[in-house]
C-alpha cells in the first residue's frame, strides 16, 4: 500500500510540473503577442477616419444604489470628444434604495441626452445582464457603449472604439482598456491593478493579436445594435454576462476587438470581504458558461474560440489544481512527511518559472509605466500571496456551484468613496 501512495504522489507531482509549465509557456508566447499587438495598435491610431462616418450610440449605464459614483461618470460622458449630437446616455435605475435617482434626474435637466429608465420595483435586483436588456428596448442608435457606474473614461475612449468598429466589418464590437484610479487605496488594489495590467496587456492583448479573439470586459466596449439584437441581448442567467455574450458572438462569427488605447478608470475594491464576493460572481460565471458551452465543445469545428474553451477548462480544472497539489506536497516535503522521489531539476524550474512571472509582469507594467521599485515588490507579493487567493476562489466558486447547488444570484460589487480615491490616484 505504501508503495501504491508513493507512486501516487510521484505520479501528481510530475503531472503538476507538467500541467503548471504548459501554462507558463501560453503566458509568455501571449506577452510576445502583447508587446507586438502594442507597437501595432498605435500605427493603426493614426488612420484617419472622417467624423462623419461615426456611428451614432447609445451609452447604457446600469445604476443599482450608485448614488457615490453616478455623478461622476454622467459629468465625464457630457464631455467627450465626440459628436454631441450622436449621443444619448440611458441610465437604468435597476431598484436603487439610494438617491442614485434623484441625481439623474438633477443631471437631465440640464441635458437632455440623459434618459432615466426606472425598472419596478418587483422586477429589480435580477442583475447587470437584464438590466441592459431593458436599456437595450429603448436605445435608438445604431451601436451601443456600456460603462459601469463607478468609471471615469477619458475623452477619446468612445471615439477609439467607434473608429476601431467601424474600420473592420468583421467586428461585431470594440472593448478598450480599464484601469484603477483607487489603486493606492492600499495593498489590496495595489495587487487588483497589477492584475488587471497584466491580464489585458498579456492575456486580451496577447490573444487578439494570435486568435483574433478578445473578451468583453463588461465595461468601456461598443458593440453593434443589430449583432446584440440578433444573438438575443445578454442572457440573463449568466453571472459572468459579458464573457457569455462573447461566446455568442464568436459563434455568430463575428470578433471582438481588444483596443488597448481606449481606457476607462474605475473603482476596485478595497477591502477582502467585497473581492471575494466580485471574483467568486466571476468564477462561478465562468462555470456557468464552461457548463453551458462544454457540452458542445466536441460538436464545433475547431476554431479560435473553441480553443479559448479549452483553455478555459485546463485554467480552471487543470492549472488550479496543479498548483494547489504542488503547494501541498511542497509543504509536505518541508515536514518529511512525503518524500519526492523523480529525479530533476525541480527547483531551478520553481526559480526560471517565478523570474518568467516577474519578467511578464514587469513587461506588463512597463506599458502603463508603472515600472517602478514599489510595482516591482508588489509583484513580488502578488505571485507568494494573491495568485494564492485565487486558488481559494475558484476551489470556492466550484463547491457553491456543483456541490451546494446554491442559486446564481448576481451580487453588485460595493462602491467606496470616491472623492478620497482620486485625490490620491
Amino acid at each position: 500500500m505504501t508503495s501504491i501512495l508513493r507512486l501516487l504522489t510521484d505520479a501528481i507531482f510530475v503531472f503538476s510540473v507538467i500541467f503548471i509549465w504548459l501554462m507558463i509557456i501560453y503566458q509568455f508566447v501571449l506577452t510576445i503577442g502583447g508587446f507586438r499587438w502594442r507597437l501595432r495598435i498605435f500605427k493603426e491610431e493614426k488612420i484617419p477616419i472622417d467624423d462623419r462616418h461615426l456611428p451614432s450610440v447609445s451609452i447604457l449605464i446600469p445604476a443599482r444604489n450608485e448614488e457615490k459614483v453616478i455623478s461622476n461618470i454622467l459629468e465625464k460622458l457630457r464631455d467627450l470628444d465626440y459628436p454631441q449630437d450622436k449621443i444619448e446616455i440611458i441610465i437604468i435605475n435597476d431598484g436603487s434604495l439610494d438617491k442614485t435617482k434623484e441625481v439623474v434626474e438633477r443631471m437631465a435637466v440640464v441635458d437632455e441626452r440623459i434618459k432615466l429608465i426606472s425598472i419596478p420595483a418587483e422586477d429589480s435586483g435580477r442583475g447587470k445582464g437584464a438590466a441592459l436588456n431593458r436599456g437595450l428596448m429603448e436605445a435608438s442608435n445604431e451601436a451601443i457603449a456600456v460603462y459601469d457606474a463607478d468609471n471615469i473614461p477619458e475623452n477619446d475612449s468612445l471615439l477609439k472604439l467607434c473608429k476601431a468598429l467601424i474600420s473592420d466589418k468583421r467586428l461585431a464590437a470594440a472593448t478598450g482598456k480599464f484601469r484603477a484610479y483607487n489603486k493606492k487605496r492600499n495593498l489590496l488594489t495595489r495587487l487588483v491593478n497589477i492584475e488587471s495590467i497584466a491580464f489585458q496587456w498579456i492575456i486580451q492583448a496577447g490573444r487578439w493579436f494570435f486568435f483574433k479573439i478578445s473578451f468583453l470586459p463588461g465595461t468601456n466596449y461598443v458593440i453593434w445594435k443589430s449583432i446584440l439584437q440578433e444573438v438575443k441581448g445578454w442572457n440573463e442567467e449568466a453571472l459572468t454576462e459579458d464573457s457569455e455574450l462573447t461566446f455568442r458572438i464568436y459563434e455568430k462569427g463575428y470578433l471582438v476587438k481588444f483596443i488597448p488605447n481606449s481606457t476607462t478608470w474605475e473603482q476596485e475594491p478595497e477591502n477582502l470581504t467585497t473581492w471575494v464576493r466580485q471574483r467568486t460572481r466571476w468564477a462561478r460565471g465562468n462555470n456557468y458558461i464552461l457548463s453551458r458551452y462544454g457540452k458542445r465543445l466536441f460538436r464545433l469545428r475547431l476554431k479560435p474560440i473553441v480553443i479559448e474553451l479549452l483553455n478555459f477548462f485546463y485554467l480552471y480544472y487543470f492549472f488550479i489544481f496543479a498548483i494547489l497539489f504542488s503547494d501541498i506536497l511542497f509543504v509536505l516535503s518541508l515536514f518529511k512527511v512525503v518524500h519526492i522521489r523523480v529525479l530533476g531539476p525541480y527547483k531551478e524550474l520553481w526559480a526560471l518559472a517565478f523570474l518568467l512571472f516577474l519578467l511578464e509582469i514587469l513587461i506588463a507594467l512597463s506599458f502603463e509605466k508603472e515600472d517602478s521599485p514599489a510595482s516591482f515588490a508588489t509583484s513580488i507579493l502578488a505571485y507568494f500571496i494573491y495568485t494564492k487567493l485565487w486558488i481559494f476562489i475558484v476551489l470556492r466558486s466550484l463547491v457553491e456551484e456543483y456541490f451546494l447547488k446554491r442559486k446564481r444570484i448576481w451580487m453588485k460589487t460595493e462602491r467606496f468613496d470616491m472623492d478620497k480615491a482620486l485625490k490620491i490616484r
